[in-house]
């Protein structure tokens, strides 16, 4: 039997032994190294990765979330820096972190810049879901570095890094992170920031793990007790990043287990032939189940057996309320008297809309034809100068319509009247002509002398 344990044990070691496929280590630090810094082509990417992935959220757009999150270039100091301290390399830890705050802070005020300036102002679910992590997050970003780890370790990588970028997502929660300074939405801000800094931390002590794993070779540090202090430092960091998210996790199961709990309630209690619920509230503050009922109502004597059951779906602290017969008629009255009044509002403020595009298109067509009479006057104190000849001047837009009703012609017909004792000349008429139309910003212009 003992022996069969250890044949079993030797396979299992064999399947998921990492050594064979293991990388050449120097190698791999030295291009770990190389991916830390931000600085020329690497930081331009990173800027315009950030615009891709503020425009992706601003549009609810995952497709352009995700392309943006290909090209980024944030992942390079955080594995940089889970993999300095995996092997005590101290200038590779502050250069990884010194550029890690550079590419965050230059990535937050690329947002906040792109969000204050874009006419497209809501939060939409894809910005939303970045503003409240969980233990869930956690999980993701430490099964994301390892894959990381792993992938950048070992031969044979294949499509790992592209998808632990997409999976991990640094980039969204830093763009959310500039949504919620550019609009002032502080808790935003703070959700989505968070988000970042727990797939910073479990990416790198993925890293971190996996270095250990894979028994890369540590540098010695000049004082005695270093290494087990800054093993306890980063235990202690990952430890403190997953409370808040701790909390939030209990939060979001219980909430769900309750909401669970009330749809339970309600069909295994209330729901009876005839009877449709149309809908329920949970009053958290006065500790009141509401519930709308219409068709044949729920007798007092169900809703009393209800009562009793509260217990069995964790509502003993709720009082049941159920509104049905006239009352719930009055609710689905107001409901549909609403909703029919939304209908009108819409309707109107659609005809309002078009009645203010007709008026500025009136309002438009009536200034192209009355401009004239002004310009008229502006100009006859030059006419006089310039052509002693014409003793009055008139301009007024004219519409040519031929045979074909689609072919119509504009044009800005000037009507001359001659002072009598002298005419103009042909080149004196073609001097005219491009005054006019100099002065008037014509395509054509019809001289009419009289």
């Amino acid at each position: 039997m003992e022996s069969k344990l250890l044949k079993l044990m030797e396979q299992i070691r064999f399947y998921f032994n990492l050594m064979p496929d293991k990388e050449d280590e120097q190698e791999v630090i030295r291009q770990i190294s190389q991916g830390v810094s931000f600085r020329g082509a690497n930081l331009w990417v990173l800027i315009f990765a950030i615009f891709i992935a503020s425009l992706g959220l601003n549009v609810n757009s995952p497709a352009v979330i995700i392309g943006a999150m290909l090209i980024s270039p944030l992942m390079g100091p955080i594995i940089g820096m889970g993999t300095a301290v995996g092997i005590n390399d101290v200038d590779l830890l502050r250069r990884a972190a010194r550029n890690f705050g550079i590419a965050t802070l230059i990535s937050v005020l690329t947002a906040t810049i792109y969000f204050l300036i874009t006419p497209l102002s809501d939060a939409h679910s894809e910005l939303l879901a970045r503003t409240a992590p969980t233990l869930y997050d956690v999980l993701i970003a430490t099964c994301g570095g390892a894959a990381g780890v792993i992938a950048l370790c070992t031969k044979g990588k294949g499509n790992v890094i592209p998808g632990v970028a997409i999976a991990t997502a640094l980039m969204p929660p830093l763009c959310t992170a500039g949504y919620g300074l550019a609009t002032g939405h502080f808790l935003y801000f703070l959700g989505a920031f968070y988000l970042f800094f727990i797939n910073t931390v479990f990416i790198s002590l993925a890293t971190y793990v996996g270095v250990r794993t894979l028994r890369y070779a540590r540098k010695e540090f000049q004082k005695e007790g270093m290494t087990q202090r800054a093993r306890r430092i980063v235990m202690g960091i990952a430890l403190l990043t997953m409370i808040p998210a701790a909390f939030m996790t209990v939060n979001i199961v219980q909430k769900s287990i309750f909401d669970n709990n009330v749809s339970k309630f309600i069909k295994a209690e209330l729901s009876q032939s005839g009877t449709q619920i149309i809908s329920n509230h949970v009053d958290e503050k006065n500790h009141t189940l509401e519930i709308v009922a219409v068709g044949k109502e729920i007798t007092e004597s169900k809703q009393a057996e209800a009562n009793r059951h509260k217990a069995g779906y964790g509502l003993t602290n709720y009082q049941l309320n159920i509104i049905q017969g006239e009352q719930s008629d009055s609710i689905l009255q107001l409901h549909n008297e609403l909703r029919q009044a939304n209908t009108e509002w819409n309707s109107e403020r659609k005809r309002l809309a078009e009645l203010s595009t007709l008026t500025n298109s009136l309002q438009a067509q009536l200034e192209s034809y009355t401009r004239y009479e002004q310009l008229t006057g502006d100009m006859k104190d030059e006419v006089a100068a310039l052509f002693p000849q014409i003793q009055a001047i008139g301009l007024a837009k004219v519409v040519e319509a031929g045979n074909d009703s689609t072919a119509r012609k504009h044009y800005v017909a000037a009507i001359i009247q001659e002072n009598g004792k002298r005419k103009l000349g042909q080149a004196e008429k073609e001097k005219l002509r491009n005054y006019l139309q100099a002065r008037t910003k014509a395509d054509s212009i019809v001289i009419c002398l009289h």
